[in-house]
């Protein structure tokens, strides 16, 4: 089963902070994920998601905002693989067991008054270790004070680690399985594009509904483990801003 959390875990502008007390300000959110079963697979599976975007931090006379503010910033960035097995998958009969990933890293973003980009990086760590990269960008609507849509492209490169880990097939694995060996190369492996709805249910509370197409490219398209070269993924998340004082 493959669960993936996205999260922009900080998209802002490090500044020195002059009024306003001490504290902290977050959106967390929790829901619900239909996604690809593992990369490649032709079938979805349902499980966990979450988000979690900071919006506010001040110690002494640091601090960072993200309050609508525009230009040039920085973000990081997370990213969850849950594990593979060939026994949730009889057609990976033969296949290595692949532990679940964490991918951590950070990028630039470039904010206008409708529209941002971004660009990132991240390393994994744990079910492969390899580096990945993603590029994408929104135009953003507001039909109402309460309802923001997002809406545009992406896409994802992975080193040789990576794509070996989630599309090659070794010398062992395929003389225990009926694929045949390959051996993928880095670059870009899926392109795609995201649209997605916040509602403000109250000021505290709120639903972000998300359906993502991607496209498997390259080596990741003409991997033998691969049924499918579409991916859709389609979440929902209840979401809840939390605010402390120091």
């Amino acid at each position: 089963m493959r669960t993936a959390i996205i999260a922009l875990l900080l998209t802002t502008t490090p500044a020195f902070a002059q009024d306003g007390a001490a504290g902290i300000a977050f959106n967390l959110g929790l829901g619900a994920q239909s996604s690809p079963g593992y990369f490649g697979a032709d079938g979805n599976v349902t499980g966990p998601t979450g988000s979690f975007k900071l919006q506010r931090f001040k110690l002494g006379s640091l601090g960072t905002s993200n309050e609508e503010s525009l230009g040039l910033g920085f973000t990081g960035s997370f990213r969850y693989i849950g594990p593979r097995s060939a026994d949730d998958y009889a057609e990976l009969t033969g296949l290595a067991d692949i532990d679940p990933a964490i991918e951590v890293g950070g990028g630039v973003t470039y904010t206008g008054s409708n529209f941002d980009v971004y660009a990132v990086a991240r390393r994994g760590l744990g079910g492969h270790e390899g580096y990945v990269g993603e590029i994408g960008g929104d135009l953003i609507f507001y039909p109402s004070d309460v309802l923001t849509l997002r809406a545009g492209p992406r896409l994802l490169a992975g080193d040789e680690d990576y794509a070996g880990t989630y599309f090659g097939v070794t010398a062992a694995e395929a003389a225990a399985s009926s694929f045949t060996a390959f051996t993928p190369s880095s670059g870009v492996l899926s392109r795609g594009f995201e649209i997605s709805a916040a509602y403000d249910l109250t000021p505290d509370w709120g639903l972000t509904g998300t359906l993502r197409y991607d496209e498997l490219l390259g080596d990741a398209a003409r991997s033998p483990i691969t049924q499918s070269t579409d991916q859709v993924t389609v979440g929902l998340v209840v979401t809840r801003d939390f605010s402390f004082g120091f």
